[in-house]
């Protein structure tokens, strides 16, 4: 007789469902997914999985992606008693897919306009955040030399040059304009283009590995202004393929850059175990040590934040520290990658704030966001003044300054003008939120940048 699987039954204890809910949770992520087969789920089956009966074929893994989302958090197979029964598919089909393939397929995927439309509406996973061991990493460059030349034109410095300088123009448009503006653009550069690079005959391997590291952060960007523009699922399926892209290129620092990117994404979306995960893996294997100062102190920095969401102080502050340390070691001729050319004092200021937030130093927090304000060229970086007047004026209301919010967010409703951001449009959803107990007291700036804060809803995408 089957053992009870009494973890799987603590677990969805744990998320508040019913047998009936989970099971309609399951049938929508199967259908996102493409699993035809679990289309059937119905409450019998959730019971006779608790009843200790093994999940067949993909369900095992469907189902913990599911309860992953549901809870917020990567729930793994062991925690709901199913380890080294069932394949975790989900979590290790992205990683286990070729990655010219991948790449060709959002060339597919821009075609379908169906499916183009489900991915964009796609729920964030957060099972997909789960990192593979470190056997993948070891082996991501052979895979790489091994992938079989097909027809492609031959592809040297000239490729790799073009697809560095599109990358870099998209980059700062992104700061100054948005992630929504520009982004289908980039990526249709990318299917026509970079994928073309990517399955190209190349002279040396020194040429594929710059053309892969060009390539991974061009689809980096991609993923960054999607995560922008608030498309996360797809934002974080790009940011997994840049990282296929930058292992098999040998390239620590880019994948530490790109793993920095990944931890800031799920920080902001409330899952702090994995941003914290995804945090610890930007400084292992090399990633930081052969960085760049700048670098180093983004990638730093970004760390401090997942551990004082973690709620660990003496290492958020440590860490802190050594960000600021490694920016002030940065200097205007170092060696270093164009990609980090947007993280200056005003940058670090920013993400320290954030920091103290997340410790609850609200005084340290208004201190930083100033520093920031006042450091920043607020007309090259439009998108980012603007969030950064957003959080800062957040904490003004917090500390029941309500006018000196007012002020600081008419600020930040100046610097929107022209930007199309989803970081943007929820600094603006969190004004009219903060602001709501105060709208009928008849108090002119209240009014104000509520009824402006109402309009960038109806202006940004």
């Amino acid at each position: 007789m089957a053992r009870r699987n009494d973890e799987l039954a603590a677990v969805i204890a744990e998320t508040g469902w019913s047998q009936p809910a989970l099971a309609a949770a399951v049938v929508r992520v199967a259908a996102e997914v493409g699993a035809d087969e679990l289309l059937t789920v119905k409450r019998s089956h959730i019971a006779m999985w608790i009843s200790g009966t093994r999940p067949r074929g993909r369900a095992g893994d469907i189902l913990r992606e599911t309860l992953s989302r549901r809870l917020r958090r990567p729930v793994t197979l062991a925690e709901i008693g199913l380890a080294g029964k069932v394949p975790d598919v989900v979590a290790r089909s992205e990683w286990d897919t070729d990655t010219l393939t991948t790449l060709v397929d959002l060339g597919r995927d821009s075609m379908d306009r169906e499916r183009r439309r489900l991915l964009a509406g796609a729920a964030y996973s957060v099972g997909g955040l789960v990192l593979p061991g470190e056997p993948w990493w070891d082996e991501a460059p052979e895979r790489a030399r091994a992938r079989a030349e097909g027809p492609s034109r031959r592809v040297g410095e000239t490729e790799v040059r073009a697809v560095r300088e599109m990358t870099e123009f998209f980059s700062r448009r992104d700061q100054r304009h948005g992630g929504v503006d520009g982004r289908t653009a980039l990526h249709q550069y990318i299917v026509d283009d970079v994928a073309r690079y990517v399955g190209g005959v190349f002279g040396s391997e020194r040429v594929r590995r710059s053309l892969y590291s060009a390539a991974a952060e061009a689809v980096y960007v991609a993923g960054w202004m999607g995560f922008d523009a608030s498309r996360h699922e797809a934002a974080r399926r790009h940011f997994t393929l840049a990282l296929k892209l930058a292992a098999e290129a040998d390239d620590a620092p880019l994948a530490g850059h790109i793993l920095r990117a990944m931890a800031h994404q799920a920080m902001d979306l409330g899952h702090p175990r994995a941003a914290l995960d995804l945090a610890t893996a930007s400084v292992e294997r090399e990633r930081y040590a052969r960085a760049a100062p700048r670098e180093r102190a983004l990638i730093g920095i970004v760390r401090a934040r997942a551990l004082a969401l973690d709620g660990r102080r003496s290492s958020a502050v440590a860490a802190v520290r050594q960000a600021e340390a490694d920016l002030d070691r940065a200097a205007s001729g170092d060696d270093e990658p164009k990609r980090v050319w947007f993280f200056q004092e005003a940058s670090l200021a920013h993400e320290t704030a954030r920091t103290l937030w997340a410790l609850g130093d609200l005084d340290g927090a208004l201190r930083h966001f100033r520093d920031s304000v006042r450091r920043r060229e607020a007309g090259s970086f439009s998108r980012t003044h603007a969030v950064t007047l957003g959080y800062m004026g957040t904490v003004q209301a917090g500390q029941g300054d309500i006018d000196a919010a007012c002020r600081t967010w008419s600020r930040a409703l100046d610097a929107m003008d022209g930007v199309q951001s989803g970081r943007a449009r929820e600094a603006a959803v969190t004004m009219r939120t903060v602001l709501s107990p105060f709208r009928h007291r008849g108090i002119p700036s209240v009014s104000e940048v509520d009824a402006r804060a109402r309009a960038v809803l109806q202006r940004v995408i």
